[in-house]
């Protein structure tokens, strides 16, 4: 069975400094988990790993916030993600007793040490876990497999592939589940990124290799040209083992809601976030291209690839 996670109203919050009107997340979470899907992301918890000034509610995560979210929807749908870095223990039965039941660890790959011991600590709690292991296309396999084991190790249910540069290919995505899968009996998820216009090739190829939990949004809203698209996703779902679990219909009218009244929501394909994809460079390497001239952009990348910029 194959688990969905909405992950709109935090990975779009890239794109609109998480200033979703509360009314909108409210409708966002209500229609998402009306129409089938099993989980909900509502934010992170206490900023992302860059935090700008004016950060929105949904990427705060404040209690008051998650108790409205609860009202509207069953907690045992309702997810939040995390830097450890940004929190504290205080945070995680805090979280709890405000409505949240599933907890996501964005693990940093050299020290993970802080994540997994909060890691165990959500677990006790009582909460459903996953680690996502962020640009995951830069990690060296052994790293990988360290990784899978330390988080299965200290109760991940789940270990997440974050292909945070979108420049991954179905056959290098097929690899790494079936690698996770071999050295770990934790669910491997994947979170795709489109920059090549590939993230749905990608969870098909993800499922195919045994890959249970899949991210997707709205639009596919997320950082740069964002994520996976929900409404195509579910559309290929229901021709072939999803049928009709979910409710397409129902996801299409959020989708126009959303394309209607938030403003930051419309699809694009930034020409320079091709490019990052294409060199599989960060999001964070964006501003050192110069965008303004686009004809350089390509050369620009280039050059930090050869420099060791990954």
């Amino acid at each position: 069975m194959i688990v969905n996670l909405d992950v709109t109203l935090r990975d779009g919050g890239y794109r609109n400094n998480f200033d979703f009107p509360l009314d909108y997340a409210l409708h966002h979470a209500r229609e998402s988990v009306a129409a089938g899907l099993e989980w909900v992301e509502i934010g992170y918890r206490n900023g992302s790993f860059t935090t700008k000034p004016g950060l929105g509610r949904t990427g705060v995560g404040a209690d008051d916030y998650i108790r409205a979210v609860a009202e509207v929807v069953s907690p045992d749908r309702l997810c939040m993600i995390l830097h450890p870095k940004n929190i504290t223990e205080d945070d995680l039965p805090a979280m709890y007793g405000a409505g949240v039941r599933l907890v996501r660890f964005c693990l940093p790959s050299g020290a993970p040490e802080t994540g997994l011991a909060l890691l165990s600590r959500a677990a006790e709690l009582g909460f459903t876990t996953t680690v996502n292991i962020t640009r995951v296309s830069q990690l060296d396999r052994r790293r990988l497999v360290e990784l899978a084991g330390m988080s299965a190790d200290a109760g991940a249910d789940v270990v997440y592939l974050a292909d945070s540069n979108g420049s991954m290919l179905p056959d290098e995505v097929s690899q790494l589940v079936t690698l996770v899968r071999s050295v770990t009996d934790t669910a491997v998820g994947l979170h795709a990124h489109n920059n090549l216009g590939l993230a749905l090739a990608n969870a098909i190829a993800a499922v195919d290799a045994g890959a249970t939990w899949i991210d997707s949004s709205i639009l596919g809203m997320g950082k740069g040209p964002g994520n996976l698209v929900t409404e195509q996703w579910l559309a290929y779902l229901g021709r072939g083992t999803g049928g009709d679990t979910y409710d397409l219909g129902r996801i299409l009218g959020l989708a126009h809601r959303m394309e209607s009244e938030i403003e930051q929501a419309t699809p694009s394909l930034p020409l320079p976030d091709l490019v990052l994809g294409h060199f599989d460079l960060s999001v964070e390497e964006r501003a050192k291209l110069p965008v303004d001239r686009i004809g350089d952009v390509f050369s620009a990348a280039r050059e930090l690839t050869a420099a060791g910029a990954r």
